[in-house]
């Protein structure tokens, strides 16, 4: 008995849904794998975030503590980039934080963070777009202090 051109039709629709579908997902893939920054590129990103924090509070005496810039293994034969950097307040006795609060509110107008904890006396703030994170992380009277990491990255 021969077959309809009607099923032949609809097997021809389905198998062009099918291709249809796979090449979105793939396109998908491979544009999720094109926009996500290395590591290197992610390093510098949060190395310019926190400098221009430090800058955006005023901070004085701006002192390095972590020049980053080296390949941290991870699994998958990714890595990750570290910084961190101290700045004084220009009032000796500013609370630590109120000093981290600072920089959180600062942090907002350049940057698009988002808080990952509750923030009691530390903030820790990770951003998806630059694979990011910091943390706001002053522990005395009178001195700013932010660390940072990226997320385990392709190294390039």
């Amino acid at each position: 008995m021969p077959r309809s051109n009607r099923s032949l039709l609809v097997r021809l629709g389905a198998t062009l849904l099918a291709a249809v579908l796979v090449a979105g997902v793939a396109l998908a893939v491979v544009d999720r794998r094109e926009t996500e920054p290395t590591a290197a590129e992610a390093g510098e990103t949060l190395k310019t975030h926190i400098l221009t924090l430090l800058n955006e509070v005023f901070a004085q005496n701006i002192q390095i503590t972590d020049a980053g810039g080296k390949d941290i293994p991870c699994p998958d034969d990714r890595v990750k980039r570290t910084f961190a950097a101290t700045g004084l307040d220009s009032a000796e006795q500013t609370q630590p934080r109120t000093l981290n609060l600072q920089m959180l509110s600062a942090l907002n107008e350049f940057a698009d963070y988002e808080m990952t904890g509750p923030g009691d006396q530390q903030f820790s703030v990770v951003s998806e777009n630059t694979k990011t994170s910091l943390h706001l992380n002053s522990s005395e009277n009178g001195r700013y202090a932010v660390s940072g990491e990226t997320d385990c990255l392709n190294p390039s």
